[in-house]
């Protein structure tokens, strides 16, 4: 079965990695959803992709996780989208949580680079155990000892390896590392057949990041891909 995750949402129709931007993802059904997470000074869970949120307001200097929750939801971040959504405001992962069917598989990425979150990976844990969310959840990074600290803490989890550059022979480095990993997700711009192959045989699910062009998209399901990160939705409503 291949697995289409809405990329930060349904981000071509809303701000990214925020709560309209789930709510209209979810309206078409799809299979798997992916956020990002950081941390607050105060330890909040908010789903950010960036470590400051200059890109959406240019005023916002300072890094995620010197702002309290508090300061953040005074913080607009919708309006370089689009006027509809003045005063829009970072999410918490709990409200994405709370909205989101118990049958969406749900890909939540540990923002730990370049700002280092210690101890994230408990609060995350914890989070996600409160909505009773530990079975149907992959727990990515770039980061790869983040991924280690989530093992550590929940042995069971499916666990994601992100790869922006290619490697010599990634699926090895995957398996040299000791981790159960579930699944590598790496930029599609280098993934080919063998690249496919030669990591499925080690028994890795493969999820490439971030494809919008359906004709690289039925490329890449053609080499047997287990599904990939999409921001259009005609990919990620999985028809």
């Amino acid at each position: 079965m291949v697995i289409n995750f809405a990329h930060r949402g349904s981000l071509t129709e809303a701000p990214e990695n925020t709560l309209p931007a789930f709510e209209k993802a979810l309206t078409y059904q799809p299979k798997g959803m992916e956020l990002d997470v950081q941390l607050t000074k105060d330890d909040v869970l908010v789903i950010c992709h960036d470590a400051k949120l200059t890109r959406f307001n240019k005023e916002s200097t300072t890094f995620i996780k010197k702002l309290t929750w508090e300061e953040i939801q005074q913080i607009d971040v919708g309006s370089s989208f689009s006027k509809e959504y003045k005063g829009l405001h970072l999410t918490r992962l709990e409200d994405v949580l709370s909205i989101t069917p118990a049958d969406v598989l749900l890909n939540v990425e540990i923002k730990n680079i370049p700002v280092i979150y210690p101890g994230i990976e408990k609060k995350l844990l914890d989070c996600l155990e409160a909505y009773n969310r530990l079975d149907n959840v992959i727990i990515s990074s770039f980061d790869h000892v983040a991924l280690q600290n989530i093992y550590q803490l929940h042995p069971t989890l499916r666990l994601g390896m992100l790869f922006h550059y290619r490697l010599l022979d990634t699926w090895k480095y995957v398996k040299d590392s000791g981790l159960p990993v579930y699944s590598i997700h790496p930029n599609h711009v280098y993934v080919d057949q063998t690249f496919v192959q030669t990591c499925k045989h080690a028994g890795y699910g493969v999820f490439p990041y971030t494809v919008n062009d359906w004709k690289r998209y039925e490329e890449l399901v053609s080499y047997g891909v287990d599904g990939v990160f999409s921001n259009r939705s005609e990919i990620f409503q999985n028809k």
